[in-house]
């Protein structure tokens, strides 16, 4: 009997060591992955062009198949489909990788449990990190120098340890070279704050050195014994490329792409210009520099033209301008190609709003809903990104360019110092663009409530350096924290985008008669 009972413990002993066992490899998914948005779109293929099949919610996990660049191909409930990989928290390879929360504001509240009522047990200020630990609804619960306790979601961001780990490596400015200045006078402050002591005044096409950048401040170099900061959405943050020059053999050629195309005094969008040439010029190369070839002109003088405008011999590349493009079928979009650019990206951040919204986040959700719709319609639809990535602005007009786009249309939100300034606005550079502009303007103001103001001129590189039929749109100001909700909502993303389709659908049916 004695014997019979050991033998009994000795089985449920297997028994249970077995489940534990069982239970570790089950909750051991290193190639699965947890959905961080409220919803999370599937689609067909790795990108925001491709089709929307379903949709997770937040806290599910799904089980990772393979990658593509950002996207992730993923199987659950059964079926499989991509996700953006940056709306997820991901334990790739069996690694531990923790999630990290980022306060986006000061003064944030830590508290004893999740509830605004709940006692405050510490308060974290901009830019300060903690380990997440678990969620509740859109409450957050965290460790913070020690303590536990829970924050609110609206005010954090999220990233893994290993992107933190290398966000806080010495930052290096040799990325950013320069800035220019695009409004008529900005002022240069001894610190990157706008109660700190104006220094100087800066004016329209002045370009100086990048120090550093702190947020949305930029310290310039103003001359060898003055620096200071200044507002980076008055002006323009120029990308430095690697400088070394090529020297090329004296007859490789380079073959202009599109009709008007600036050649330029210097290798900078800055500087003057000294000519214009149309699409099938060729000019014999003298030089690289970065992003720009010194060319020959045919006076034997020596200019600047962008990389992106032109071909060299041996490029894959070809201008599209002479495709022939199928005939328009009126109230539709069909025969039309739309290049849509969600602004910002990568480590271009945008703005970011007074309740911690990220520019470069919502610019792409409101494009992933204006491209549904265009397409919908039977436009030919492209983005210029479609995932968290930088890409510069030179690229984006060559995209515009290269696909020959009937429009482009470049996503912003605004912001501005003065936090109670308001509303949506449109902007051109030419007056070919102005008919668009304003069609788009209106089809805004019939779509959302926000103060409308205006279709106006705007000295925007996307608009300035394109030649097909550009427009950039500003949804609202980030810096206005209750326009900051209404703009950060589904609701309002999809009203806008309706007012942008529409607006661009009124243009053409009304160019067509």
């Amino acid at each position: 009997m004695k014997i019979k009972r050991i033998a009994i413990l000795v089985l449920a002993f297997i028994f249970t060591l077995t489940f534990i066992t069982s239970e570790m490899k089950t909750n051991a998914q290193p190639n699965e992955t947890t959905v961080a948005a409220n919803s999370l779109n599937v689609r067909t293929g790795p990108g925001l062009s491709f089709d929307v099949i379903d949709s997770l919610k937040h806290g599910e996990q799904v089980e990772i198949i393979s990658t593509s660049g950002d996207w992730l191909k993923v199987k659950y409930k059964g079926r499989t489909g991509w996700i953006a990989s940056w709306l997820t928290t991901t334990n790739k390879q069996g690694l531990n990788m923790q999630t990290e929360i980022v306060s986006q504001t000061d003064a944030l509240n830590f508290r004893a449990s999740p509830s605004v009522n709940a006692p405050i047990l510490t308060r974290m200020n901009a830019g300060d990190k903690a380990t997440l630990i678990s969620r509740e609804g859109e409450w957050v619960f965290a460790q913070f120098n020690g303590t536990k306790g829970w924050v609110h979601q609206q005010f954090i961001s999220e990233v893994t340890a290993q992107q933190v780990k290398s966000k806080e490596q010495p930052q290096s400015f040799e990325n950013y070279e320069s800035f220019t200045v695009l409004v008529d006078a900005l002022n240069v402050r001894k610190k990157a704050d706008l109660s700190s002591k104006k220094i100087t005044t800066i004016h329209n096409g002045e370009t100086f050195p990048v120090q550093q950048i702190e947020g949305n401040w930029v310290q310039l170099k103003i001359d060898d014994k003055k620096d200071g900061w200044v507002y980076s959405f008055h002006g323009e943050l120029t990308h430095n490329k690697a400088s070394q020059s090529k020297t090329y053999d004296k007859n490789r050629k380079v073959t202009v792409l599109t009709n008007g195309t600036n050649i330029r005094e210097s290798a900078t969008t800055s500087s003057s210009i000294v000519s214009r040439a149309n699409a099938g010029e060729q000019f014999t190369i003298k030089e690289e520099h970065g992003d720009w070839y010194e060319v020959i002109l045919s006076n034997d003088q020596s200019a600047f033209i962008a990389k992106w405008v032109v071909s060299i011999e041996g490029d894959a590349l070809t201008p599209t301008s002479t495709t022939k493009k199928p005939k328009r079928v009126p109230g539709t979009l069909k025969g039309l190609t739309i290049v849509v650019d969600p602004g910002h990206g990568g480590n271009d951040r945008g703005t970011t709003g007074a309740r911690g919204t990220l520019e470069k986040t919502i610019t792409l959700k409101t494009a992933e809903l204006l491209v549904a719709k265009l397409q919908a319609a039977g436009a030919t639809v492209h983005l210029t990104r479609d995932s968290d990535n930088y890409v510069s602005l030179q690229k984006r007009v060559w995209i515009s360019q290269q696909q020959n786009a009937d429009a482009f249309i470049s996503i912003h939100y605004d912001a501005n110092p003065d936090s109670s300034i308001s509303g949506f606005t449109t902007y051109y550079q030419y007056r070919n663009q102005a008919a668009l502009a304003k069609s788009i303007n209106n089809g805004l103001q019939s779509s959302i409530s926000l103060r409308n103001r205006g279709a106006q001129p705007g000295n925007y590189y996307v608009l300035r350096e394109n030649r097909q039929n550009a427009v950039l749109v500003e949804l609202g100001f980030l810096s206005n924290p209750s326009e900051e909700l209404t703009v950060d909502s589904n609701r309002f993303r999809d009203q806008a985008t309706y007012g942008i389709y529409k607006g661009i659908l009124n243009y053409f049916d009304a160019s067509s008669q």
